[in-house]
């Protein structure tokens, strides 16, 4: 079975420019494609990931990824996805990001030897004259057809600044600069990026009388259409200190049944005829999915070690609740008590569980927390000091474990 083969099979190939064209490249050539990282925060995400794992596909074939770092095009922002303008970042602040990025790419792509490469398009945009931008890039991009992309058109009633109208034509520009530097001839992302691909293809025909080639992935949705990734504290990061490997652990190992099998095709490595064995898979097959699911991709991110420990606190909570060394755990302070108590609310929110105290109040209310045991009904309980001498545990609904300790 050819990358191409594999890649349609698994269902991550969502859109293509040139289906002919790009499955000769990428079945009988060696080619050189990218895909484009802007540095808004400093860790990956799992939206990310999946880019990645395309990546790691088509470089296991004999491609050569570039990993293109966007210390230009995110001082504008891409509006796509968004009802509003990106928080505009510094300089300092976006290059720190793109260093954190090339860390935890590096777990994923090899690197040695120019197998991938690492460029950040500031290098050429930061330089840009804006007279000679507009005169030499800008007079070949229609405003009447840009307003047609998606990405545009679902801002218009928000309001989209110009300084973000823009960025369709960096993004063109970079796969201009890379088509020229690096013979780069394939562009990769996910499906909202279609527009800005189009848009760098159509750039390099006018300029350089070629045919370069784009080709989007899905994105990864739930059965109900939203973006996967979003947990109680914010997007599901990559980074253990922003999210601990068990936490990673436990989003895939509860997930939706109708979203596992899904998941295995685009985010691991398994042989796809494994995968397609487990489609028929109901109740507690469906659940050893989920468990293997969420140790192949925790390996991937964070290494088998971690893998292993997350699963294992896994199967004990789930069929003893006893406490492991592994749990996520909350340290407290003297500090944090008050005539050697603490309120559960106040406990709820510091440790993370909750975001506010209204939040911690309907969930009490709602029957939904437990702590050693014994389930918490009314909201104004407080917590002596000495029921952590040991550890103490909060159950959070049925599958949410937290040990605080002093």
């Amino acid at each position: 079975m050819t990358v191409f083969e594999e890649l349609k099979r698994r269902g991550l190939i969502a859109q293509m420019t040139h289906e002919e064209q790009i499955e000769e490249k990428l079945t009988n050539e060696k080619c050189t494609f990218y895909i484009g990282f802007d540095a808004t925060a400093d860790s990956l995400h799992v939206g990310h990931f999946l880019q990645l794992v395309v990546m790691k596909h088509l470089q296991k074939a004999g491609h050569r990824p570039i990993v293109l770092l966007g210390t230009g095009t995110t001082l504008v922002g891409d509006p796509t996805g968004r009802t509003d303008m990106r928080k505009m970042l510094k300089k300092d602040d976006i290059d720190y990001n793109a260093e954190c990025f090339k860390e935890q790419m590096s777990r994923f792509i090899d690197f040695s030897n120019d197998k991938a490469l690492i460029i950040k398009n500031g290098d050429w945009l930061l330089n840009l004259n804006y007279i000679d931008f507009l005169r030499n890039v800008g007079r070949y991009f229609s405003v009447n057809k840009m307003l047609t992309a998606e990405c545009v058109k679902s801002r218009l009633e928000h309001g989209l600044s110009f300084l973000e109208f823009n960025y369709m034509l960096m993004q063109s520009y970079d796969f201009l600069k890379l088509y020229e530097n690096y013979d780069c001839t394939l562009q990769l992302g996910g499906d909202d990026q279609w527009s800005n691909i189009l848009g760098g293809i159509d750039l390099i025909r006018r300029v350089k009388q070629e045919q370069a080639y784009g080709m989007t992935f899905c994105l990864l949705t739930t059965k109900e259409g939203k973006k996967m990734g979003k947990t109680q504290s914010g997007a599901l990061w990559l980074d253990a200190n922003k999210c601990s490997p068990y936490d990673f652990f436990q989003y895939w190992r509860n997930i939706d049944d109708t979203d596992v099998i899904k998941c295995l095709k685009l985010l691991t490595f398994l042989p796809i005829e494994q995968i397609e064995s487990m489609e028929n898979w109901e109740d507690a097959k469906i659940n050893e999915a989920k468990e293997l699911l969420a140790f192949e991709v925790t390996k991937m991110v964070h290494g088998k070690q971690a893998s292993d420990e997350a699963l294992k606190t896994s199967k004990a909570l789930f069929s003893q609740g006893t406490i492991n060394e592994n749990m996520p755990t909350t340290k407290l302070s003297i500090n944090n008590f008050k005539n050697n108590e603490i309120g559960t609310l106040n406990l709820l929110v510091t440790c993370g569980l909750c975001k506010s105290n209204g939040e911690a109040r309907r969930l009490v209310l709602q029957g939904g927390i437990t702590i050693n045991s014994e389930k918490i009904i009314d909201p104004t309980t407080n917590i002596n000091m000495t029921e952590f001498k040991n550890g103490l545990i909060i159950k959070k609904g049925k599958k949410v474990f937290h040990r605080v300790i002093i």
